[in-house]
C-alpha cells in the first residue's frame, strides 16, 4: 500500500523523511522541475552514481530511470538504493537485452569484438561488455579501443554513428535507439531556425545524422549547460529532452532557451522519465521500495567495464 503524505506541502514531508531515512536524493537533467528543485543532485545519470559514493547517505534516491538506479547500486553496493517508479524504463535498455547480446556474441565468436557499452543498458547487459562509455566520454574510449579487434557499440547506433565519425574508427552498430532523440527532425528544427535566424543550436548525439548536421555543438548533457554558458548566442535552441532546459534555465537565467520540437510535439518529454512524480518520490522513501538488488558476483562483473571506463577516460 502507497503511503499518504500528511502535510499540505509534499515537499516538507519529502525533505523530512530525507533526513529520517540519511537519505540523499538524485534527479536526472530530465526530470520535472519539482524533482530538480528537491534533488540534492541534478546530473547526468554516472556522474550522479558517483556523488552518493561522496557522501555519508544510507539511502539513496534516484529520480531517473531503472538502468540509472541499478549503475549507483553497483557502484554503491552498501548503500540502499530506491527509485520513485520501478515501470521507468529506457528504450535504449529495451532494444538491447542481454540475451539477445550473448547470444550474438557466440554466434559471432569468431570475430571476437571489442564491446563498448553505452551506459543506458542494463547491469546485465554491462556484465557482457568488455567497457562502457557515456556521451561524454565515447569518443577518448573508442579511441582508447584495442586496434586488432572489430568493435561492436551497443545500442545506440546514432550516438556509435557519431563516434565514428568523429573517431575515424570503423564500428559495428547494434539496432537501438533513444525513441524520444529520433523523432527529432531536421525539418523541424529548420522551422525554427528559420525563426531563430540568430540562435545556436546544440544536440544530443543520441539524435539522427540529419538532426546532428544542423547543430553548431553536438554533446552530451553536462556539456551542453557549459555551450549555453558560454555561446554569444542570446537564442539557443536545445535539442535533447525538455527537463534539460529547466536545469539550463536556471543555472545560466539570461539565455533564451528554445525547446527542439520532435516530428510529434513541440516540447519533447521522454514518457519514462516523466512517470516519476513527488508523490511517488514521497512514498519511496517512506517505504524504501522500490529498491534495487543485484547480486554481489553479477554487480562485480557489472562494475568491471565501468571502472575500465574511468581508467582509460582519465
Amino acid at each position: 500500500m502507497s503511503a499518504i503524505s500528511t502535510s499540505t506541502d509534499i515537499r516538507e514531508d519529502i525533505l523530512r523523511l530525507k533526513q529520517m531515512r540519511n537519505a540523499v536524493i538524485l534527479a536526472h537533467n530530465y526530470q520535472i522541475p519539482e524533482i530538480q528543485d528537491i534533488a540534492d543532485y541534478v546530473g547526468d545519470s554516472l556522474g550522479l552514481a558517483f556523488r552518493a559514493q561522496e557522501t555519508d547517505a544510507d539511502v539513496i534516491v534516484f529520480c531517473g530511470v531503472h538502468f540509472m538506479a541499478e549503475t549507483a547500486k553497483i557502484v554503491n553496493p552498501e548503500k540502499t538504493v530506491v527509485l520513485p517508479d520501478a515501470e521507468a524504463g529506457c528504450s535504449l535498455e529495451e532494444s538491447c537485452a542481454a540475451a539477445d547480446l550473448k547470444a550474438f556474441l557466440e554466434e559471432n565468436q569468431e570475430k571476437n569484438y571489442y564491446v563498448i557499452t553505452y551506459i543506458n543498458s542494463s547491469a546485465a547487459v554491462k556484465a557482457l561488455s568488455d567497457v562502457i562509455c557515456t556521451s561524454g566520454n565515447a569518443v577518448k574510449i573508442v579511441e582508447a579501443a584495442p586496434k586488432d579487434r572489430p568493435i561492436l557499440f551497443a545500442p545506440d547506433q546514432n550516438l556509435g554513428a557519431w563516434v565514428s565519425q568523429e573517431t575515424g574508427r570503423e564500428m559495428d552498430f547494434w539496432d537501438g535507439n533513444c525513441y524520444l532523440h529520433v523523432e527529432f527532425t531536421r525539418e523541424s528544427i529548420q522551422r525554427i531556425k528559420d525563426d531563430y535566424p540568430d540562435a545556436a543550436v546544440v544536440a544530443h548525439p543520441e539524435c539522427t545524422t540529419a538532426v546532428r548536421l544542423l547543430a553548431d555543438e553536438v554533446c552530451s548533457t553536462e556539456k551542453m549547460v557549459d555551450f549555453c554558458r558560454s555561446s554569444e548566442s542570446q537564442n539557443i535552441i536545445v535539442v535533447t529532452e525538455a527537463g534539460m532546459l529547466h536545469r539550463i534555465q536556471k543555472e545560466i537565467p539570461e539565455k533564451n532557451l528554445i525547446a527542439g520540437p520532435t516530428a510529434n510535439c513541440a516540447c519533447a518529454e521522454c514518457r519514462f522519465m516523466k512517470m516519476n512524480t513527488l508523490e511517488k518520490l514521497y512514498n519511496c522513501l517512506s517505504e524504501l521500495s522500490p529498491a534495487v538488488e543485484l547480486e554481489e558476483e553479477f554487480r562485480e562483473a557489472a562494475k568491471a567495464p565501468i571502472m575500465r571506463m574511468l581508467e582509460l577516460s582519465k
